[in-house]
């Protein structure tokens, strides 16, 4: 029983000794090694999801998209980085040289026709792939969970930016809304419609606030839509905000 156990310890050492000295097949080419699996996500902008076209980073986090993918975020007062939330400077915006390296040297398999394709051309070939245009055909339609006959609402609010309503400042989201009236209208008199309050289903857009900074200041230091259910019962809302407003004045 001892010299069978021994044998196939033996045999064991010899089998993991002998693993090491196996060869990995070469690929053959002279182009630098690839990373491993999932190659074209790696190299993929995290708005659109494709490869990167004319990539540019952010120095501020050193996230990087498609020139085109962050020009709206370049459009407002204070942009945030997509991805990671963090403040940065439009003008610390660059071209990323490195990435455009890396995308016309290394290639990846089609999604299609699993031709290998540099990255770099990776978006044209597969706009003209005859097997990726017949995948997309076939993706299944949406079709609601429950069938409704009511239309879609279209007049929906925009809860996310706001519009100064003194000067007519647009895309501020609520804290760049106070900031924004803080600096600039500070002793302003005139009596105005909050636009956030009027954005939600219990505000009233015609009710002018006779202290609109005092209003934004004591009202709107966080976001609705992180800690406002909107599912609960809008009359109990209402009634909660004008006793507030009540309160303010």
């Amino acid at each position: 029983m001892m010299a069978m156990f021994r044998s196939f310890v033996s045999a064991s050492t010899q089998l993991r000794q002998q693993q090491p000295q196996q060869q990995q097949p070469s690929s053959g080419s002279g182009s630098p090694a690839a990373p491993a699996e999932g190659i074209e996500s790696q190299f993929s902008c995290p708005i659109c999801l494709e490869v990167y076209h004319k990539p540019v980073s952010i120095a501020s986090c050193a996230h990087t998209f498609c020139g085109e993918c962050l020009q709206p975020c370049l459009q407002v007062t204070s942009p945030l980085c997509p991805l990671c939330r963090v403040p940065f400077d439009p003008k610390k915006v660059e071209r990323s040289s490195s990435v455009e390296k890396q995308l016309a040297s290394y290639k990846a398999p089609c999604r299609g026709c699993s031709k290998k394709v540099a990255l770099a051309k990776m978006r044209s070939h597969i706009a003209s792939c005859s097997k990726v245009q017949e995948q997309i055909a076939n993706c299944p339609k949406f079709v609601p969970v429950v069938p409704t006959s009511q239309p879609i609402p279209s007049n929906i609010p925009n809860r996310s930016t706001f519009v100064c309503p003194f000067c007519g400042a647009r895309n501020l989201d609520q804290q760049e809304l106070v900031k924004h009236c803080m600096d600039n209208h500070r002793n302003d008199p005139n009596k105005v419609v909050c636009p956030v309050c009027s954005a939600m289903p219990w505000g009233d857009p015609s009710y002018k606030s006779s202290n609109f900074l005092q209003h934004l200041l004591h009202r709107h230091k966080f976001s609705y839509d992180t800690f406002v259910d909107y599912s609960i019962d809008e009359e109990a809302a209402l009634q909660a905000a004008l006793a507030l407003s009540l309160a303010e004045n």
